[in-house]
């Protein structure tokens, strides 16, 4: 419009007319000399123009007018053929035509004149643009001259200039399109005038449009015309045609159809000419590619065959087709349905690849068209008889992506396997191992593998819009070689579009439809919508034909995938149908497509049987597509996949492990994708999609942790799972997607739900199933699961809990694999603590019935057999106490009923557990629950303790009660209020019936009957064959009754006394003796029985002792209150004969304990009699050890004060707790005795030496037991020291007696016994010590009367003295010495009386110190007995068992006699010493010349310390005996010298043999016995002239014998020459030298009368030998002679003149 307007506006009129003069001007100019007449024309031109333009005022209407005679010059100046000229002319020609002034004829007159400029050959681009300025700037021309100017067109196109082809090429298309342009225009214009009455289509005469209109006709000519010209035959219309080809005409034509469709649909004509001519065409070109193969002809670049196909038509012809599909599908119904099965054909393996490669161009067009496709549905697929072109297209697509993996594609140079830029050696070889990295081998291009062909994949077009590459190569006429992978690519991006655009059609139409309808149901809930089932039909249709070829594709192509994103989008793919099958609810499709993902995520062959079953119909299907087959392929297992995962199989089949990849993991996102988001639709293939991830999460090993989410986990068996760093950080995110799943389950809606639920029941089915028979760890995934489905749905858990539950408990607790139980559990109790803490709406404690319902499971769970179960169950009570614990109120029967029922057959993790929930409630839940119940703790407590599963449970139970009744303390007022209420409701409702009252201990109040019933449970655990049990529960019980007794009402403690605690006594005491002796090897498991409890006597042995103590504290404790009952004293002799029977009894133990109760009963010191004055046992100092108490309480609690509580008790009852009133005295002595007694019987019969044979078995008490024993007489002793008699010291000692004399067992020797070197006292001794202690303590502060029991006592001491040289015997038992025992043997050892005889002397010399001068020990000569005693160690000397011994003997001897030689001097007189005399002097020659030998190895030192000891006897016998020989009997002092003289020359008997020389010479002690004789020889006291000439001849005979031995060595000295001489000789000459200067030294202090002169004679003559000594060589001789020589100078005096009677 707007060039119209620019070219009328006057302005441009003016200009056009300027122009035209100026254009005639130059023409004329041109033609002035060759062409007059042209010159003339332009001329009158000018004129004519002139006129126009003067006469009229439109001059542009007036010049069209007269265009023809305006044109004239112009046409004849073309005539010329002068291009100039020419030039010129049609310069102005096209200045007329634009400003639309020319006119029909002129026209006519122009194109004939460009005919001929034409077939001159001049100015052929000119005329082009001429031609085309002519008809595209008005509509004047038709028919012929129309057809004339395309004509000229054509011809210029087939000119042998290039430029002059391509713009006439150019010309042809716009003039082509112009024509139906106008139609167009001419269409509008008419459009709602005339809608005249479409004339019937007669076949028959092919030329009448006399219907139509101009333009119409013009146009219907042209297209019939193009039609004739491709089909080569000649046109009816475009005259003059000399030549056209086949290619531009198929241009041409698909031009027109795509560009005016409407034309065609329109106008009956045209419809007819697509119908009769153009499909028909179509249909015969396309022979030639119909039946040509690939292969039958050589190469492609050969002359081409008639029958071969030929590019460049076939491609314009697919062209064509695409076109006609797409536009007039509606109108050529059916041979659309020819040309889309052709189409199917070209993809055929046989065709060229080019030809495949358009074709599925082609296809590609179709695919992105969903509504296209939707009307080949309904006009094909949905008909009765008609090919099902759909589907074919479909599975045609299928087929050729197939073929293309199995056919290598032929006249392509790559095409191995191998990826360009990668060598074909080491391709991937390295990317097939488990671990290989991101990059290893990996090409990054993205491609398809599959079985060994490597297909890449292009980027072919944006997704969505199909853009062909070889359907535009218009300008190529030999095929193009396609580049690998570009058909694949295509079909790739042909089937994703497919599946995007049917599935966002359809889901937009549900959607709409969806929208619909509730609106509708708003406005008018009833009717239903009548066209919908339509609708439906053909969605379903559509899913129908396309799923099975889409799935065998896609999964070919996810398997062959190794590019991510397309196997993301191949995934969505799959995903996208699965996700609308299921909401068109089409099962079958939505199952294999969901069964295809699944089979993707998991490892290749992975034998999954629900996946399996489900793929068998469709594997076996094979679909046909015109003689082809589509097989559904099975996935390969070796394309290059990153692996990221290696894993065990949940299957039965393969062992070993599977690998997943990165593909794999991708799948099951998109599984879990396809759950999370489009659960609602999956219907019963939640069974696929949950059995697959089952699987998945299997092999990445991801377990069920709280509350069934799965976390990664290592594998339990076989070699675990192996997951790369990539996989590693995608498991948490795997997870998470997994819970999130479940999670979404709260908005599936009740139905869903339902199939979930169920699909989850059968897969935990399946996994049972699997799990049966084998040990292989169970698949836990349904049952966490189901746990967690739960869980998120607690809102509405109603409608859930009974299929969910029942499933649980019927099926999976009930298992025989124990995982899968345990979960089962776990997943019970889960649901019910989190059903008891959800936040119900209204809540639980307002909705009994829901509570019942969750509590429901709980009980059910006691009928499973299986302990893990019932462990489980335990376990979910004790989190429900932890939690509502409180909230519980009327459940309590119920937990306590699951707590209590437990049974000895269940194992003991479970009694463990059943029992946390106990002390759970005891500790926390006791003042919560009715004092009812405290009955029912009381028994479960108790049947904890008796169960013999768990032993620390029985005795932690055993603490419980301890605990109970701490509870009972402390609430005790408020329970007995309780209590009472209740007994009164009861004893009415028992009145009602006529019935007693059934209660245990009925007559006793309630309070104390519960009490009792506590003592009675603890009293049934005292007995429990178990001995820790039996010691715990006895603890606790006396703990009990001694804190919490106080409690009791008096009358009470009468059941106490005598139907608990003596009932329990004779029970024990009973099974202790006819406990059996067999020894016990091990307390089960691997525990260790120490050796003292290793059979069940001794293990009853502890539980007697304990009872027993436990007794005996309680009579202690509680003397006061027990002495009222008025039979104290008969309960004191029971206590007393039960301690009896006990001390008595054979096992060490027992016997040690009783003793140990009787020590505690004893320390009863009489409460009022003994307040004013100190304990005397204190004053007697006895050990601190007796005085331990052995009182304790309960475990670990101190005693707590009770009285308070009691008292108000007591108010209650109108009970005073009587006291004795102050002052009055108790008196119990004969408790004491009859204690005594017990004590004496009990000695007496423990230390009695057995009567038998050496080899009788005999029981020997043991030591500890002895000690006891007599440690406890110190304390006995107190009370009845007053009535004590000699007889009573007589029994006493012979039990001291016995009991030292008692041997040990050699095995226990080294706990008793110290090492042999040391001189320790036993405990035993020790203790018999001290019982004589006291006694004499006692005796030295006690009256005169006592005084005689002194002797008494020394004798006892002295026989204990003995023991040092001989041991006392015991009965006739055989005792080896200690160091000779074995300890493995059972020997007895005597003990190392040594130290005990040792101590006893000390303390006799100590006690003799104080009592020498006591009549009775005066009388009893007690002093003769010592000595007596004494003598035996003396005597033994070197052969006393012990060196110490004979030592102390001497010192003790040197003591005793320095107090007793003065008494006895005293007492010479009385003559009761006459006796004791003779004893000393054997003691004193016993010991100085002892028959017993030194040991060998007796050290110089040592020896001279042993020979101060008898150079200190010596000097006794100097300073203490001889001074006072007055007062001493004349034999006694003879037999003293000859001992002195026998010591001086002891040393020097004649033979020198080398066994004398060892022992050595006691040159000490000869010298001082020397120097006492010499010292009393001299002295002028010698009494009888006997004595001094005893004195005298032994001096004579010591110089006769140093004369003799002074000769010898003299002698052997020259013979020996230089040898020195033997050792002894040079001793014994050194020996004599100094006797001699000893005896020079005497005679010097002596007056000379006292010496005789035979003495004197005997010394000088010694003088000669001594000089001749000189000459020895060894310095000790050599000193020793100087020390005798020099005294000879005191003798040396000039001599004297003889005096008369012959004395000088």
């Amino acid at each position: 419009m707007s060039v119209k307007m620019s070219t009328s506006s006057p302005e441009a009129v003016k200009k056009l007319l300027e122009n035209m003069q100026a254009d005639l001007r130059s023409l004329s100019m041109e033609c002035k000399k060759k062409f007059p007449p042209v010159k003339e024309a332009a001329e009158s031109g000018i004129v004519k123009i002139k006129t126009i333009a003067a006469r009229n005022t439109d001059i542009l209407a007036a010049l069209k007018e007269n265009s023809s005679e305006v044109v004239q010059p112009f046409l004849m100046g073309c005539g010329t053929k002068e291009p100039k000229i020419t030039q010129l002319c049609l310069a102005a020609i096209q200045r007329l035509m634009s400003h639309e002034v020319v006119s029909e004829a002129a026209a006519g007159n122009i194109i004939n004149m460009l005919w001929q400029l034409m077939e001159n050959g001049l100015e052929e681009l000119k005329l082009l643009q001429t031609v085309l300025v002519l008809l595209t700037t008005n509509t004047i021309v038709h028919d012929e001259v129309l057809s004339k100017a395309i004509v000229l067109c054509f011809r210029l196109h087939f000119t042998k200039d290039n430029i002059t082809n391509n713009t006439a090429a150019a010309t042809v298309r716009q003039v082509v399109t112009v024509v139906f342009e106008r139609m167009v225009a001419e269409d509008d214009k008419f459009k709602g005038l005339m809608d005249e009455p479409p004339a019937v289509l007669g076949n028959s005469n092919r030329r009448s449009v006399s219907t139509l209109r101009p333009s119409a006709k013009d146009a219907y000519m042209l297209f019939q015309d193009l039609c004739q010209l491709v089909n080569a035959d000649a046109p009816y219309w475009l005259v003059g045609m000399t030549e056209m080809t086949r290619t531009f005409g198929l241009e041409l034509l698909e031009s027109v159809l795509n560009d005016f469709p409407e034309v065609f649909l329109q106008h009956q004509e045209f419809s007819f000419l697509l119908k009769e001519r153009v499909c028909p065409l179509v249909i015969k070109l396309f022979s030639p590619n119909i039946k040509f193969r690939q292969g039958s002809c050589s190469s492609a670049a050969s002359p081409v065959p008639v029958e071969k196909p030929y590019f460049p038509i076939c491609m314009r012809l697919l062209r064509v087709v695409s076109v006609l599909i797409k536009h007039f599908y509606s109108l050529l119904v059916t041979e659309c349905e020819i040309f889309l099965s052709l189409l199917v054909k070209f993809l055929d393996g046989e065709k060229p690849q080019w030809l495949r490669a358009v074709a599925v161009e082609s296809v590609h067009r179709l695919c992105v068209q969903p509504h296209l496709l939707r009307s080949f549905c309904q006009s094909y697929d949905m008909k009765q008889h008609s090919t099902k072109v759909f589907r074919d297209i479909v599975n045609a697509l299928g087929s050729f992506i197939q073929s293309l993996f199995i056919l290598p594609s032929t006249g392509n140079t790559s095409s191995t396997g191998t990826p360009p830029g990668v060598s074909a050696s080491g391709s991937q070889g390295s990317a097939q191992g488990p671990g290989a990295g991101a990059g290893a081998g990996l090409n990054t291009q993205a491609a398809f593998e599959y079985r060994g062909t490597w297909i890449p994949l292009m980027t072919v077009s944006v997704q969505g819009s199909a853009k062909a590459t070889y359907l535009e190569m218009l300008d190529k006429v030999e095929p193009p070689s396609i580049p690998e992978g570009y058909a694949m690519s295509v079909a790739f991006s042909a089937l994703l579009d497919l599946v995007r655009g049917i599935t966002m059609m359809i889901e937009r139409e549900l959607a709409q439809q969806e929208q619909e309808e509730a609106m509708r149901e708003e406005a008018e809930p009833v009717s239903s919508p009548p066209q919908e089932p339509m609708a439906h039909e053909v969605w379903e249709e559509m899913v129908n034909a396309c799923w099975c070829g889409l799935l065998a594709a896609l999964s070919l192509l996810l398997d062959a995938s190794t590019d991510e994103a397309a196997t993301e989008n191949i995934l969505k793919a799959e995903l996208c149908v699965a996700s609308l099958c299921g909401r068109l609810g089409l099962v079958t499709p939505r199952d294999a497509f969901i069964t295809a993902i699944c089979k993707a995520s998991l490892p290749p062959h992975y034998a999954l049987t629900i996946l399996s079953s489900n793929t068998t119909n469709l594997a076996n299907k094979v679909y046909s597509i015109q003689g082809q087959s589509v097989q559904m392929v099975s996935p390969s297992s070796e394309s290059h996949q990153q692996v990221v995962a290696v894993g065990q199989p949940l299957t039965a089949q393969p062992q070993g492990t599977v690998v997943l990849t990165a593909k794999n993991i991708q799948c099951m996102r998109t599984l879990l994708n396809l759950a999370h988001c489009h659960g609602v639709y999956l219907g019963t293939s939640w069974q696929l999609v949950l059995a697959t991830l089952q699987h998945l999460v299997w092999i990445l090993g991801l377990k069920p942790a709280v509350g069934g989410v799965l976390k990664p986990g290592r594998a339990v068996e076989g070699p675990s799972t192996v997951l790369t760093t990539a996989v590693m950080t995608d498991l948490p995110v795997i997870s998470n997607i997994l819970s999130r799943l479940f999670e979404s389950s709260q908005y599936l809606d009740d139905v869903s739900l339902h199939h979930l639920i169920n699909a989850l029941c059968s897969l935990s089915m399946e996994a049972m199933e699997m799990a049966y028979g084998n040990n292989k760890e169970p698949s836990l995934f349904a049952v966490a699961k189901l746990l967690e489905t739960g869980l998120v749905n607690m809102d509405r858990i109603e409608i859930l809990w009974r299929p969910l539950t029942a499933h649980l408990l019927e099926k999976v607790c009930q298992h025989p694999n124990t995982r899968m139980r345990e979960w089962g559990a776990e997943a019970i109790t889960s649901l019910i603590k989190a059903g008891l803490s959800y936040k119900h709406e209204p809540p639980l404690s307002q909705n009994q019935r829901l509570q019942l319902l969750l509590l429901n499971p709980l009980k059910e769970l006691s009928n499973v057999l299986h302990a893990d179960i019932r462990q489980k169950q335990l376990e979910c009570v004790l989190q429900i106490l932890q939690n509502q614990g409180d909230s519980l109120g009327p459940g309590w029967p119920l937990v306590l009923g699951v707590i209590g029922a437990i049974r000895n057959d269940q194992g003991e993790s479970l009694i463990r557990t059943a029992f946390q929930c106990l002390q759970l409630v005891v500790t926390d839940f006791l003042p919560t629950m009715p004092c009812m119940c405290l009955q029912i703790v009381v028994d479960v407590a108790g049947s904890f303790g008796l169960q013999n599963q768990e032993l620390n449970i029985s005795l932690t139970s055993i603490g419980l009660l301890w605990n109970i009744s701490d509870y009972f303390f402390q609430r005790g007022e408020a329970i007995t209020e309780e209590l009472e209420k209740e007994e009164a409701v009861l004893l009415k409702q028992a009145q009602d019936k006529g019935e007693p009252l059934n209660r245990p201990f009925h007559p006793a109040p309630p309070f104390d009957c519960l009490w009792l019933c506590l003592y009675a449970k603890l009293g049934e655990l005292c007995v429990d064959p178990r001995p820790a049990v039996r010691k715990s529960a006895g603890q606790t019980m006396f703990s009990t009754i001694a804190a919490h007794g106080t409690l009791l009402q008096p009358p009470t403690w009468n059941i106490v006394v005598w139907k608990v605690l003596f009932h329990l006594l004779n029970c024990v005491r009973k099974s202790s003796t006819t406990a059996d002796k067999e020894k016990i090897e091990s307390g089960g498991g691997n525990i260790l029985i120490h050796h003292s409890r290793d059979t069940a006597e001794k293990q009853w042995a502890e539980t007697w002792v304990l009872t027993l103590a436990g007794v005996a504290r309680i009579f202690n404790t509680r003397r006061y209150l027990l002495q009222q009952l008025g039979d104290f004293f008969k309960a004191w002799e029971v206590l007393l004969d039960h301690i009896q029977s006990a001390a008595l009894s054979k096992n060490n133990e027992v016997s040690l304990a009783a003793l140990k109760s009787f020590q505690e009963i004893l320390q009863l010191v009489t409460p009022i009699k003994d307040t004013d004055k100190p304990d005397a046992l204190a004053a007697m100092d006895v050990p601190s050890v007796l005085m331990e108490s052995l009182q304790g309480s309960g475990p670990g609690r101190p005693l707590i004060r009770s009285d308070s509580l009691a008292e108000r008790l007591a108010q209650r009852y109108g009970v005073q707790p009587s006291l004795p009133p102050p002052g009055e005295e108790i008196d119990d002595s004969a408790l004491w005795w009859s204690a005594w007694n017990t004590w004496y019987r009990v000695g007496t019969e423990c230390t009695r030496p057995p009567s038998g044979g050496p080899d009788k078995l005999v029981f020997v008490p043991s030591q500890p037991f002895l000690t006891a024993l007599i440690q406890i007489f110190p304390a006995l002793y107190q009370h009845i020291a007053g009535g004590f008699s000699m007889e009573d010291l007589k029994k006493l000692g012979v039990i001291l007696y016995g009991a030292v004399s008692v041997p040990i067992s050699s095995d226990s020797s080294p706990f008793i016994l110290p090492s042999y070197t040391e001189a320790v006292l036993t405990s035993l001794q020790e203790a018999v010590l001290t019982a004589l202690d006291v006694l004499q303590k006692a005796i030295c502060v006690g009256p005169e009367n006592l005084q005689v029991m002194y002797p008494a006592i020394f004798e006892q001491l002295l026989l204990f003295v003995e023991f040092s040289c001989k041991p006392p015997q015991y009965g006739k038992m055989e005792t080896k010495h200690v160091a000779n025992a074995k300890y493995n043997q059972a020997e007895w050892v005597a003990l190392n009386y040594v130290p005990f005889a040792e101590r006893s002397l000390e303390v006799l010399v100590d006690l003799y110190h104080k009592t020498a001068c006591h009549k009775a020990v005066i009388t009893e000569k007690v002093l003769q007995n010592i000595i007596k005693t004494v003598r035996i160690p003396l005597g033994l000397k070197y052969a006393c068992p012990a060196e110490s011994t004979w030592k102390l003997a001497v010192s003790s001897l040197l003591k005793v006699l320095s107090i007793g030689l003065p008494v006895a001097r005293q007492q010479a007189s009385s003559g009761k010493f006459d006796t004791m005399w003779p004893e000393l002097a054997n003691a004193f020659e016993d010991f100085l010349f002892t028959k017993s030998t030194p040991p060998d190895n007796l050290s110089i030192q040592e020896f001279q310390r042993n020979e101060a000891i008898d150079v200190e006897v010596v000097q006794l016998i100097s300073t203490e005996i001889l001074p006072f020989a007055n007062f001493i009997p004349k034999e006694f002092v003879g037999r003293i010298m000859s001992m002195l003289n026998r010591g001086s020359i002891h040393s020097q008997s004649s033979s020198f043999t080398e066994a004398e020389m060892d022992i050595r010479m006691r040159e000490e002690f000869s010298k001082v016995c020397f120097e006492t004789l010499l010292q009393f020889s001299f002295s002028n006291k010698v009494s009888t002239p006997q004595e001094g000439y005893i004195s005298r001849m032994a001096l004579s005979v010591l110089l006769q014998r140093a004369q003799d031995v002074l000769r010898r060595f003299v002698e052997d000295e020259r013979l020996s020459g230089r040898c020195p001489l033997p050792r002894q000789q040079v001793t014994e000459i050194i020996f004599v030298l100094k006797a001699i200067s000893t005896l020079m030294d005497s005679l010097k202090k002596t007056q000379p009368e006292n010496v005789d002169g035979n003495v004197w004679a005997q010394v000088i003559a010694l003088y000669p030998t001594l000089v001749e000594c000189i000459t020895c060589s060894s310095p000790e001789v050599s000193s020793a002679l100087r020390d005798a020589l020099g005294p000879f100078k005191d003798f040396m005096q000039p001599p004297v003149s003889k005096v008369q009677n012959g004395e000088s």
